[in-house]
């Protein structure tokens, strides 16, 4: 066992003394030791219950004969951290959960690890330190809120929420409407209720095998969140018992089987950010071109909020995350014969295993589309790619051809939307908010939010080379690489250029002359870093760009 190096031996005395104070017995001591990395805060709503969810897996792990030792692992609430300089530190936290927890579990040598993660990015910041790290682990969850639901019986989420803003500046929606919102949209503890980026990460957390059935998706108030958890801590013991680690099961193929997980559900654009930082860790190169291909064989079966009005509650009720992939099973989309933390392979986890409502699940030969959730753009205004939640846009938005409405930064964009400055055809464009411009990468959600709640979602496109909330819906491209921070062709932009999006065709331009962008590119001169001091001074000197998943180099 990896904990013999802090207790076996006369030479370790000193280390086994340091046990003793703690309080544990010499039988707890000789079992074997598991890190239980609680995410639990009083701060995020989607963590305010892990303590419940902590005391759970720590009786599953003592049920089967092992000794579990809490630390914790920080979180942002994104909702939270939405729309000022907080957001800023949102995505930048995915890397200090991933070192903390990595300094964590090497200082102390525990023989395995259960992740207590929730809300965006702490999940993959708890899936990166798994797969650097190797050692035996798995995750259990907090689980998604649950649907508001509105004084005239209406459900409602946090996507609503945001734009019932736009619609009071619109003129839609009065004080008293925006407080109806306020009050009921959000309604318990849990990641937000839609397919937004937590949700999406815990669910592709089952769909690559490092998790039990119903992780992604057994709501964070259901007695069922308990006992997953206390199944969870017991299966710890086993996978340490078999020695069966990350890496055994985040391959390549449980990546492909991920992404077209992703596809199916139609997840949030930030996956395309997060999973190729995990591979990484994991020692697997993902090339985000790759995911048009998958998207292309894979059908969308799911259209959970922003994209449609069904919640996670209901993906649950109707199967969860493995009736998906049964449906996708039966057109040969997923390998089945790789190891999971269950102890089993895929094709295991799937017996018995059926879709029972064809409304919230689309059978395989009914999808909502043919093609994935997610797209990935290209053209001479991203020549390395963008991103944008397909599913989630309006039929008359998959092409557009507009003027550009250009913003250097994220807080002037959402004063000129709700100042009536942006007109139906418009492109507005939102740059220096890339991982290394922001610093940061920070989520769109206000403004995207904004021009929905506006009325203007089925007329108005958003492009940026910052990211969106899974929240986000409409014409709202992110990711844009190279990002304007590094010179790319974001930062030529000019007023009233026109930008041609064909979402279909995978396809984003500027209509400029190559002649024109060489002259810009001549007289473009980098701004001044926007933050000098702190942590995300340093973050910025050594963040990757957005197609490689702004993972630090």
């Amino acid at each position: 066992m990896l904990s013999d190096n802090i207790k076996k031996g006369v030479d370790k005395a000193p280390n086994l003394s340091l046990l003793y104070a703690l309080g544990f017995t010499k039988e707890e001591i000789e079992r074997p030791l598991i890190g239980v990395v609680s995410s639990f805060s009083e701060v995020v709503p989607g963590h305010m219950h892990l303590d419940k969810i902590t005391q759970a897996v720590k009786d599953g792990i003592r049920a089967a004969g092992g000794t579990p030792i809490m630390f914790p692992a920080i979180a942002v609430c994104d909702g939270i951290a939405m729309g000022h300089v907080g957001m800023k530190y949102s995505l930048v936290s995915r890397e200090l959960i991933a070192d903390s927890t990595e300094a964590m579990a090497m200082a102390h040598q525990f023989d395995g690890l259960v992740m207590i993660p929730n809300c965006d990015k702490n999940v993959p910041g708890l899936l990166m330190a798994a797969a650097r790290l190797n050692i035996p682990a798995i995750f259990c969850a907090g689980g998604p809120m649950l649907a508001g639901r509105l004084k005239d019986g209406r459900r409602t989420c946090l996507s609503h929420m945001f734009e019932a803003v736009g619609a009071y500046h619109a003129g839609k929606l009065d004080e008293a409407g925006v407080e109806d919102y306020t009050e009921n949209a959000c309604p318990s503890c849990g990641s937000c209720s839609g397919m937004y980026t937590a949700n999406s990460m815990n669910c592709l957390t089952e769909a690559i095998g490092m998790s039990l059935r119903g992780n992604g998706t057994i709501p964070a108030p259901y007695s069922a969140r308990i006992r997953l958890a206390k199944h969870t801590g017991m299966k710890i013991m086993e996978l340490v018992a078999k020695n069966i680690r990350p890496r055994d099961i985040m391959t390549a193929a449980a990546f492909k089987n991920a992404e077209t997980v992703d596809m199916a559900l139609g997840c949030s654009t930030n996956t395309m950010l997060h999973l190729p930082a995990i591979a990484h860790e994991a020692g697997v190169k993902i090339d985000l071109n790759n995911a048009n291909n998958i998207s292309s064989k894979t059908p969308n079966l799911c259209h959970l909020a922003p994209a449609g009005d069904t919640f996670m509650e209901d993906l649950d009720l109707a199967g969860g995350v493995y009736a998906v992939m049964t449906e996708l099973a039966k057109k040969d989309l997923l390998n089945l014969d790789l190891i999971t933390a269950t102890g089993k392979i895929v094709r295991e986890n799937l017996e018995g295993v059926r879709n029972l409502n064809p409304e919230i699940i689309r059978p395989i030969d009914k999808p909502y589309s043919n093609n994935g959730g997610i797209a990935v753009l290209k053209g001479n205004l991203a020549p390395d790619g963008c991103v944008v939640k397909r599913s989630a846009v309006a039929p008359e938005m998959m092409t557009h051809e507009g003027s550009a409405r250009v913003f250097d930064s994220e807080d002037d964009a959402i004063a000129a939307i709700f100042n009536h400055k942006i007109k139906s055809g418009d492109v507005v464009v939102i740059r220096y908010e890339g991982p290394k411009g922001g610093p940061g990468m920070r989520e769109m959600l206000n403004p995207t939010s904004a021009i929905c709640g506006m009325g203007l979602g089925e007329s108005v496109a958003l492009i940026t080379d910052g990211r969106f909330s899974g929240a986000t819906r409409g014409a709202s491209i992110g990711h844009v690489s190279p990002e304007a921070a590094s010179g790319g062709t974001i930062a030529l932009v000019h007023e009233g250029d026109i930008i041609a999006i064909d979402i279909n065709n995978c396809s984003i331009e500027l209509k400029v002359s190559e002649q024109e962008l060489a002259k810009r590119r001549a007289e473009w001169v980098c701004p001044e870093p926007k933050i000098k001091t702190g942590y995300l001074s340093r973050y910025a000197k050594l963040v990757s760009s957005a197609d490689k998943g702004a993972i630090l180099e």
